[in-house]
């Protein structure tokens, strides 16, 4: 298998049959999909294969494109120091917000970095902020948070907010390559800021769907079969 293309190897009888009874005759889309990301991304290419296959599968049973230029979801690879370079499944914030949008329950869900000046007040016991936002040279001004809201077709709606420090010791607790200083959190903090307020604000009061759910779990893990999901990141190292 190791000397195998990713081709070859979905095209092996077995792959290939467990590939048709899930997708049918989207096999060779999914084949062809999976090929032109694994052979554009070098690290990629020293995963597993099947890792690399079923991460893949997880991102097509949501309908999230993997294309890394969409930001729907992406397949990072991932150094561990035990089981060597893995493939992990990860979904953007943009993929969340579509995830929402499809169960047809939100009226309203959205994601923003917060500026200093911004913020105008924020009620502590019902959570409601208000802003008066920078219209001309904003980004020049120090970003000092992100906020998500969301409204319900039934006229729920919340606001969670998250201050930049908050972020930066979330993406640290639950984040082993951040703690070394590397990883999606450092290159691309904005998009994980945006990404970690919109799932928490959907995890924590939105009614969830069962897609919504799957999405939830499968998130930032590795693939080992179907909802069966391993958090290598997130794994506390023993001394």
């Amino acid at each position: 298998m190791a000397n195998t293309s990713i081709v070859e190897y979905m095209n092996e009888e077995s792959v290939k049959q467990n590939l048709k009874k899930t997708l049918g005759n989207k096999t060779g889309q999914f084949i062809a999909t999976v090929a032109s990301l694994y052979n554009s991304i070098d690290k990629l290419q020293e995963c597993d294969k099947r890792n690399v296959m079923l991460a893949c599968l997880t991102a097509t049973s949501l309908d999230l494109p993997v294309n890394p230029n969409l930001g729907f979801a992406y397949i990072i690879p991932y150094r561990d120091k035990v089981k060597g370079m893995v493939a992990q499944f990860q979904i953007g914030f943009k993929g969340f917000i579509q995830l929402a949008q499809r169960s047809g329950q939100f009226k309203t869900i959205n994601v923003t970095d917060v500026r200093e000046g911004e913020i105008e007040s924020m009620d502590r016991m019902t959570g409601k902020m208000s802003f008066s936002w920078i219209e001309e040279g904003r980004e020049k001004a120090k970003t000092i948070g992100y906020v998500g809201y969301m409204e319900l077709i039934n006229g729920f709606s919340k606001t969670l907010y998250l201050t930049t420090a908050e972020l930066k010791a979330h993406g640290v607790k639950y984040s082993q390559a951040m703690k070394k200083g590397f990883g999606l959190w450092v290159d691309e903090f904005d998009s994980m800021a945006k990404k970690t307020i919109i799932k928490l604000l959907l995890s924590k009061y939105a009614p969830l769907t069962v897609e919504m759910q799957k999405a939830q779990l499968a998130d930032q893990s590795i693939i080992k079969g179907e909802d069966d999901y391993q958090y290598i990141d997130n794994e506390v190292e023993t001394p």
